[in-house]
Order: C-alpha cells, then structure tokens, then sequence
C-alpha cells in the first residue's frame, strides 16, 4: 500500500517534475512538455464522480486514493490493464483515453514507480527524456 505523499516523493525524483495543484487535488507535470511550452501533467489525484459512482450500480467501486497516470497509447493502455489487474483498472469515463486508474491501497511501490516512470515518458519532452536512464 502507498499513499500520495510515496507517490509525490517517486514522481519528483524524475527529471524535472513539478507539483501542481489540479482540480483541488495534487498532480505531478512536466514543465515545457506542451507546444505552448506549458506544464503537460501526467499523473494526477483522480476521485471518482458521482457521475463515476452511479456507473457502478450495485458493484463496489474500488476504496481508497485513486490515481490516473498517463500512458503512450491506447495498446499500452490494454498491457498495463493485463498485466496488473490487481491495482490497475479503467472507467467508461476513460474510454478511448491513454491513461490508467491506480488504486493506491492495492499497488506495489515497484509497480507504481514503473507506471510514473511510463507516464513520464510519455509526457516529457524527447530529448529529457532520452538524457534519462534509471
């Protein structure tokens, strides 16, 4: 189990990671990422709505601090889902959209690094993220 505070601390450990505020939640981007030059976010504090709740129906949605992390693409999107089934899941709201739900109470500190890591790469600037080998 993590929590925000595990998540601030790996996220600002990549190159040139800020932490914003977004939505009343915390959110982690990286400067200069946009064509405008703008911070491009790729993880942020992702509650569920009530829109979000009412989609469950019967079904208990998953407890805890949830987090959305970015991801390159859609197929990346479907791997990660496959491959951590236990902590990582989507909603309809993100149908179509390159980016993954966390549950904190349920993911590994490995497996949450490895997705920041991914979800920095795929926001971060080619050439930041080419000088950056872990």
């Amino acid at each position: 189990m993590v929590s925000l505070d595990d998540v601030a601390r790996i996220a600002t450990e990549l190159p040139e990671v800020v932490e914003i505020e977004q939505r009343g939640g915390r959110a982690w981007a990286v400067p200069g990422a946009t064509r405008s030059g703008g911070a491009k976010v790729f993880a942020w504090e992702r509650p569920f709505s009530k829109a979000d709740l009412r989609r469950y129906g019967a079904d208990t949605p998953p407890d805890g601090p949830i987090l959305a992390i970015r991801v390159i693409d859609l197929h990346e999107k479907e791997a990660v889902l496959a491959e951590n089934t236990d902590a990582f899941f989507t909603i309809p709201h993100f149908n179509g959209y390159a980016a993954v739900l966390v549950q904190l109470d349920a993911v590994t500190e490995d497996a949450l690094r490895d997705a920041l890591l991914d979800g920095w790469r795929a926001c971060a600037p080619p050439e930041l993220a080419d000088r950056y080998r872990p």
